[in-house]
């Protein structure tokens, strides 16, 4: 009850796969201050780790998102036609020439991605030496699970003892913990089976924050205007946010070999 009352109202009964829910997606996150701020982060982070010289940056699984008034150049791509996307694909089959890419972002899509190690092997084929796998994913701390596993909607599985799992929809097939099994649990199985993608970074972040904006499912829970505040308050909580954190930063390098 508490879930329903929560959900926001402009796709409370709208299927997931509908690529009309992801429209109206779209909407939420410009209409929602706290939101925006929210993504406006997560592509500054993207941004950030962006490698300089030849070649095209990728974002997979662009959905509602607004990548290109961080990084214009951003080709932009999505399961389904929908506006605003340059390209129709799949991460485990990429339409592009071997070392095209200089980088290839996600937000919050790799666990949604039921074939990982066919995208890691498009994503070493697909970018150049030097070139940077970004992500910013759900992550398995103490707190998150108890978050993951109570509201939300997506499945969380920290225990699954397979990367893979059925791809039920482009946007319902989903394990919220994937991204820490992979990188974290299983960390020594993908450095073994991928060594040309060399893990530069995880750095947990935002413990409240998207909670706090009720993501793109629920109702905000906190005004646009405080959004500075909360972000200050996670600042103090560094100290403990191996424990707390909802989502990491992911830097990957493409190496030579």
């Amino acid at each position: 009850m508490l879930k329903f009352l929560l959900n926001h109202p402009l796709t409370r009964y709208c299927s997931l796969d509908d690529p009309r829910t992801t429209e109206l997606r779209r909407r939420i996150i410009r209409e929602k201050v706290f939101l925006r701020r929210i993504y406006e982060e997560w592509y500054s982070f993207a941004a950030s780790v962006l490698p300089s010289g030849d070649g095209e940056v990728l974002e997979v699984g662009s959905g509602a998102g607004f990548i290109k008034e961080i990084i214009p150049e951003a080709i932009t791509s999505e399961v389904f036609p929908c506006s605003g996307v340059d390209k129709v694909l799949h991460a485990e089959v990429l339409p592009f020439q071997n070392e095209e890419l200089r980088a290839i972002v996600m937000i919050d899509v790799l666990h949604h991605v039921s074939q990982p190690r066919a995208f890691f092997r498009e994503a070493i084929r697909c970018l150049r030496p030097g070139g940077v796998l970004a992500m910013v994913e759900p992550w398995v701390t103490p707190w998150s699970s108890l978050v993951y596993r109570n509201l939300h909607h997506e499945p969380f599985r920290p225990d699954a003892t397979e990367w893979e799992f059925p791809s039920e929809g482009p946007l319902t097939g989903a394990n919220s913990a994937l991204t820490w099994i992979i990188f974290e649990r299983d960390r020594k199985e993908f450095e073994s089976e991928f060594p040309r993608l060399h893990i530069c970074s995880l750095q947990p972040v935002m413990p409240f924050l998207y909670l706090l904006s009720g993501g793109i499912s629920f109702r905000s829970l906190m005004p646009g205007w405080s959004y500075d505040i909360w972000r200050n308050i996670e600042k103090g909580l560094r100290p403990c946010i191996s424990k707390i954190a909802m989502f990491t930063y992911i830097t990957i390098e493409r190496t030579e070999a």
